[in-house]
């Protein structure tokens, strides 16, 4: 069920038909703050120190190891709705049953890379995360199967995908709250890196946090890294996206924008009677088929 609603400048698309309940819309409108939460923002000015940023960027991998170890396999939900969400994930075949090859950047212990294989069987996955801990709980998933998946750790900042992936050999590369993570100097060097293994006409599929999130509503004063960028008490960082960032960004690097856009979703607790705002960026920005 959906409602379609048209406007001079964009589309938005409300549904009530997620998985949990949530009330959904899609467009190119940001969240509007309300009075208090505009007044919390501007009040948090003050960055953290450089001495600590660059302790936070040096120790990043450990962090996220760190956070893995605490959480095990536990943190995150399964996520089965990646197919509902980027149906080119399906789409993209030029036949039904062909083989696809797909690259999770940022597989974490597998929340999204093992509902995928489970659900289609005519995928080879390339998965790899930055933490080590991470990519070893996803191959001691008992549902990890090397004829079907190669999982490898890197540092897509730095660590070149040729070095596991041949060259324009992935139909469908998935970055799901992976880039926020980064610092957003160094976002680039992931995108230049993902663009090498990726087939011309073939998309980056992109979904992440979003500008004035509930998740960044709630950091305290003294997290702020700079803007749009916090770091949590775990000191893992986040940052929260604006649609024009992120085009700028993936065009930067010689990508074809074809989809971008807020998706705004309000959960409900009705037990402690909370409506929490969830603001994400989802996108579809395609490696074009000839270089210019």
């Amino acid at each position: 069920m959906f409602q379609e609603k048209a406007s001079a400048n964009c589309l938005n698309i409300v549904t009530t038909s997620t998985e949990d309940g949530a009330f959904q819309k899609k467009g190119h409108s940001a969240r509007v703050l309300s009075p208090e939460e505009a007044e919390k923002l501007a009040k948090d000015q003050v960055l953290v120190s450089e001495f600590k940023q660059l302790k936070l960027e040096k120790e990043a991998q450990k962090n996220w190891d760190l956070f893995y170890k605490r959480n095990s396999t536990n943190f995150f939900k399964d996520r089965h709705w990646t197919t509902r969400e980027f149906q080119e994930l399906k789409a993209c075949r030029e036949f039904a049953d062909q083989k696809l090859t797909i690259l999770e950047a940022g597989c974490g212990v597998g929340n999204c890379l093992f509902p995928l294989l489970e659900e289609d069987m005519n995928i080879f996955a390339y998965a790899c995360d930055f933490s080590p801990r991470a990519v070893d709980y996803v191959k001691k998933n008992a549902l990890y199967n090397t004829e079907r998946c190669k999982v490898f750790q890197c540092d897509l900042t730095k660590d070149d995908l040729l070095d596991n992936i041949p060259a324009d050999s992935v139909d469908v590369v998935t970055l799901i709250f992976v880039l926020s993570a980064i610092h957003p100097d160094k976002m680039h060097l992931v995108l230049r890196n993902i663009y090498k293994v990726l087939k011309p006409g073939k998309c980056v599929l992109f979904r992440d946090y979003g500008l004035y999130d509930h998740a960044m509503l709630r950091f305290k004063s003294g997290s702020k890294l700079g803007e749009n960028f916090y770091v949590r008490q775990d000191g893992t960082r986040s940052y929260f996206f604006t649609e024009e960032f992120l085009s700028q960004l993936f065009k930067a690097e010689g990508y074809e924008q074809v989809v971008n856009e807020y998706v705004q979703r309000e959960t409900v607790n009705r037990k402690e009677d909370l409506h929490v705002p969830r603001v994400f960026l989802q996108s579809k920005f395609q490696k074009p088929f000839s270089e210019t």
